[in-house]
């Protein structure tokens, strides 16, 4: 069974508030920080496991994993059939653990 992508609602809406603060800066940025981000996640269909487990995961089980690109950094989940999008964070704000 292949591996599904899918977003919690908060961390969608955390991207789209990102990449709409970018646009109003450069729309160009905006679209290469959208486009690197989808592409990185896309690769976790077949790389799941390539980034280390979440840090800032309490109790993590290792299947909590994080990554960051563009300042953004990305929590996931990983799970035998599906990898879950949790958050996406700015580096520059404080890091809170969940």
């Amino acid at each position: 069974m292949p591996i599904i992508i899918k977003w919690n609602k908060r961390a969608f809406s955390e991207l789209i508030k990102a990449i709409e603060y970018i646009e109003n800066d450069s729309p160009q940025n905006a679209e290469k920080v959208k486009r690197n981000i989808f592409t990185t996640i896309n690769k976790l269909v077949t790389h799941p496991d390539f980034f280390a487990p979440d840090k800032f995961k309490l109790n993590n089980d290792g299947t909590f994993r994080a990554f960051e690109i563009h300042s953004y950094r990305i929590a996931y989940r990983s799970l035998k059939n599906e990898i879950r999008i949790i958050r996406i964070r700015h580096t520059k704000r404080n890091p809170r653990e969940y």
